[in-house]
C-alpha cells in the first residue's frame, strides 16, 4: 500500500516522498519576466516536497496571460531561473518548470506589439485580466493558422531546453485550466474544422505535437503532462470528457513520459478511468467531490491507499506552509493561506509564512 512518506522511484522520477508541490501562479516577476533571488527563497523554503512544479511560465512572448508572470524564452530569463534550481538542488530538492502557454487567456496590454492573443478558435474565454489599471475583457483571439501551430510547437520544445539550461529537472506542459492545449483539447473554444479540429482524434493533435517535440528535445523521461478533465476553468467546455481524454492518452503514452497530472475537479470516476488507461506515473491533485476544495492531507492519502495515484500534488496547503511534511507527519497545526496575498507584493504572504519550529 503506497503512503505519503514512501519514495518513488520510475525512470528519471526519483522522489524520496510522494508529496508533490503544485503549479501556483503567484505573479512575482519582474520586468522582462524575471524570477527574483525572493522567487529563489520560495521555492528553496519548500524542497522537502518530493517534486516542486513551479508557477506557470510562458515559453514565448505571446503565450503570457497575466501581468507579472516568468518566461523562458530569453538567455537573461535562463540565468535568472539558474539561482532558483540552485537554490532547491542545494538543499535536496527536485524542481520542474510547468510550461504555460496561456492562449486566448491573454490581452494584447501584455504584448509589445499589441497584438491579439492566440487560440484555436476566435472564441473569447469570457474572462478577464486584471491590470493595475482594472479589470479587461479578455478579446477574442485570433485563430491560429497551420504556421502558427507549428510555431507554438517550437516554442514549448524551445523553452524546454532552457529549462534543462537553467538546472531544472524536467519540465510540465500546462494542458489544463483552460490554457491553450487545454483550448485545442475543448470542442467549447476549439471550433475548427481541419486536422486540430472536430473529432477526439483530431482535438488532441496539437498536445501529441507539443509533447513530442518537447520529448524530442529533453527525453521524454523529463516530461509531464498536467490535465484537468472536465474542468471549465477559463471558460472552456468539454462535451466528451471520457473519449477526449482516452484519445489523448493513447495519443500520449507511447512516448513514456515522467508521470500524468491530473487536477481532479470532484470526478473521482474519470480519475479511476484515467488510472486504468494511463500506463505511467500517475500524480494527482486530489478534489475527490465538488466540495472537496481546498485540498486536505487526508485525500491524498486516501487516493495513494486507493492506487488511483502515484503521487499526491497540493497547492495551497504548500503555499502556506512551507514545512508540510513535517507538519502532516505531526497531524498539524497547519498555516491559513491568506488570499489577499496569492498574487503580486513582496516577501508577505510568499516567504514569511513560520515553519513549526
Amino acid at each position: 500500500m503506497r503512503t505519503l512518506f514512501e519514495p518513488l522511484s520510475e525512470g528519471k522520477l526519483e522522489l524520496p516522498n510522494r508529496l508533490v508541490m503544485a503549479p501556483m501562479t503567484r505573479s512575482r516577476a519582474v520586468e522582462g519576466g524575471l524570477v527574483t533571488e525572493l522567487t529563489a527563497e520560495y521555492y528553496r523554503q519548500r524542497a522537502g516536497a518530493g517534486l516542486i512544479i513551479t508557477e506557470g511560465t510562458q515559453p514565448s512572448v505571446r503565450g503570457q496571460g497575466y501581468i507579472s508572470t516568468p518566461g523562458l524564452h530569453s538567455a537573461e530569463q535562463v540565468k535568472a531561473w539558474r539561482t532558483v534550481t540552485d537554490a532547491v538542488h542545494a538543499e535536496g530538492g527536485r524542481i520542474f518548470a510547468q510550461l504555460m502557454h496561456a492562449g486566448r487567456v491573454g490581452h494584447p496590454v501584455l504584448y509589445p506589439d499589441g497584438g491579439l492573443p492566440l487560440g484555436p478558435s476566435p472564441i473569447a474565454s469570457g474572462e478577464q485580466l486584471f491590470t493595475p489599471d482594472g479589470m479587461l475583457d479578455h478579446p477574442a483571439p485570433r485563430e491560429m493558422t497551420p504556421d502558427d501551430i507549428a510555431q507554438a510547437v517550437e516554442e514549448f520544445a524551445a523553452a524546454a531546453s532552457n529549462a534543462i539550461d537553467a538546472g531544472f529537472d524536467g519540465v510540465e506542459l500546462h494542458g489544463a485550466n483552460g490554457y491553450l492545449i487545454q483550448q485545442f483539447l475543448a470542442d467549447g473554444s476549439n471550433r475548427r474544422t481541419d486536422a486540430y479540429g472536430g473529432t477526439a482524434e483530431n482535438r488532441v493533435r496539437f498536445a501529441a505535437e507539443v509533447v513530442a517535440a518537447v520529448s524530442g528535445a529533453i527525453g521524454a523521461d523529463r516530461v509531464g503532462l498536467r490535465v484537468s478533465p472536465g474542468g471549465n476553468a477559463n471558460g472552456v467546455s468539454e462535451s466528451d470528457t471520457p473519449e477526449l481524454y482516452s484519445a489523448l492518452i493513447a495519443a500520449i503514452a507511447p512516448h513514456g513520459l515522467a508521470y500524468l497530472h491530473v487536477m481532479e475537479v470532484g470526478d473521482r470516476g474519470m480519475t479511476e478511468r484515467i488510472r486504468a488507461e494511463w500506463p505511467g506515473v500517475l500524480i494527482l491533485n486530489p478534489h475527490p467531490t465538488p466540495e472537496s476544495f481546498p485540498s486536505k492531507p487526508e485525500y491524498g492519502a486516501e487516493a495513494l491507499r486507493a492506487g488511483v495515484a502515484d503521487a499526491v500534488a497540493f497547492g495551497e496547503l504548500w503555499l502556506a506552509n512551507p514545512d508540510l511534511p513535517a507538519r502532516i507527519k505531526a497531524g498539524g497545526p497547519y498555516n491559513q493561506a491568506d488570499p489577499a496575498t496569492f498574487y503580486g507584493g513582496d516577501h508577505q504572504g510568499y516567504t514569511d509564512y513560520p515553519a513549526l519550529d
